[in-house]
């Protein structure tokens, strides 16, 4: 049985894996993505001024409460890709390089991409 030390250790390992890779210029920043248990996050980064341009959370979610109620992870996570995506457009930024954080692309952090690109951002 795998530890759950072990676990986060392995999921830091692809995080650098990945981020060796992916360097957000001012040309195309970087969406980057953390999700907890219960919360997706998403932020689109210039790495080489070092500073958060955009960003959105699923507690940004808005609409009445019955409905966001309702909305499973997932949902929340493509509403969360518009979301950032709308504010993303306001700034003029519409080319970025996804950074999935060392998760696999699949589930929520794949609602989110495709939310981001129904927005109108290209990756």
């Amino acid at each position: 049985m795998t530890s759950a030390l072990a676990k986060v250790e392995a999921k830091e390992r692809r995080h650098k894996r990945v981020r060796k890779k992916i360097l957000g210029t001012p040309e195309r920043l970087r969406l980057s993505i953390y999700s907890s248990n219960k919360y997706i996050y998403a932020q689109i980064i210039d790495d080489t001024g070092g500073a958060t341009l955009v960003g959105a959370s699923d507690m940004e979610v808005k609409g009445d409460a019955e409905k966001t109620a309702k909305l499973t992870k997932t949902e929340r996570a493509r509403e969360v890709g518009k979301i950032l995506a709308k504010k993303a457009r306001a700034k003029k930024i519409d080319r970025v390089v996804f950074d999935r954080g060392g998760r696999l692309y699949h589930g929520r952090v794949k609602a989110l991409a495709e939310g981001a690109r129904e927005g109108g951002l290209h990756f």
